[in-house]
């Protein structure tokens, strides 16, 4: 089993790497500058056991996507003797807080380029590496379900994700292929400059609006998507599935 995670090198995506290497996926995830961070995923990754490679992509730039779809065709052969991969998480992401009234032209078309555009056009772009029968796991936020001042950009893309997720599973069912939307509530991680993991009013806030008391753990989201990515769950398709503890029910 081959799973492709874009945005793998840290924070949550790390943590579904580490998750599904420890289960018994081999993994191919993506960076976009810090190389060290990802060669040291990899060799954790090489510790369960697993073949594991990183390779390098900036997913707002999307004239990249088929030079990086030849580069995962040559990954595959070169690094684990295959042709095809399993799964594919679309998961590389950024966080920008601003007002409505405030947000700029630049910030909301990187966030198109990066959160919409990206899993559209890469994801078809690697459809011939897909096998018949693989999962495609496409990253949300909660967000797009409650709303939180200064992430009206944010959350328009992520709702965008939801929609295209359904589209994507009605298309590419007749390869056989799933297709599912996870959208995690807050995580303590350096997103968004780590504002959840960092700033105790923030966090003790979103605790108290949570049913299960807390805020969420990278954990708690790399468990599900080896829940979501097992056999066990293959008939879940074009579903929103949400893991943020019951954030605002």
């Amino acid at each position: 089993m081959i799973t492709l995670i874009t945005g793998g090198s840290r924070g949550l995506g790390k943590n579904m790497a580490l998750k599904l290497a420890e289960r018994g996926h081999d993994i191919i995830i993506t960076y976009n500058s810090k190389k060290d961070e990802a060669d040291a995923v990899v060799a954790e990754a090489n510790k369960f056991g697993r073949k594991a490679a990183a390779l390098q992509l900036d997913v707002s730039k999307s004239g990249t996507f088929s030079v990086f779809a030849d580069s995962v065709k040559k990954v595959l052969g070169d690094v684990f003797g295959a042709a095809q991969f399993d799964n594919l998480v679309n998961n590389a992401g950024i966080g920008i807080n601003a007002p409505f009234e405030e947000t700029t032209e630049e910030q909301f078309d990187l966030l198109v380029d990066i959160h919409l555009k990206a899993p559209f056009f890469l994801t078809q772009r690697l459809l011939p590496l897909i096998k018949d029968g693989g999962r495609i796991l496409n990253i949300s936020s909660g967000l797009a379900r409650f709303c939180m001042p200064g992430y009206s950009a944010y959350g328009a893309m992520k709702g965008g994700v939801e929609v295209l997720t359904r589209y994507m599973a009605a298309e590419l069912g007749k390869r056989g292929i799933s297709v599912v939307v996870l959208a995690p509530g807050a995580i303590e991680t350096d997103f968004g400059g780590g504002v959840v993991r960092d700033n105790k009013h923030v966090n003790d806030h979103i605790a108290a609006l949570t049913a299960l008391g807390r805020v969420g753990l990278p954990d708690d989201i790399g468990g599900a998507v080896v829940a979501l990515l097992s056999e066990d769950a293959r008939w879940i398709n074009g579903m929103r599935i949400e893991a943020s503890g019951g954030m605002i029910l």
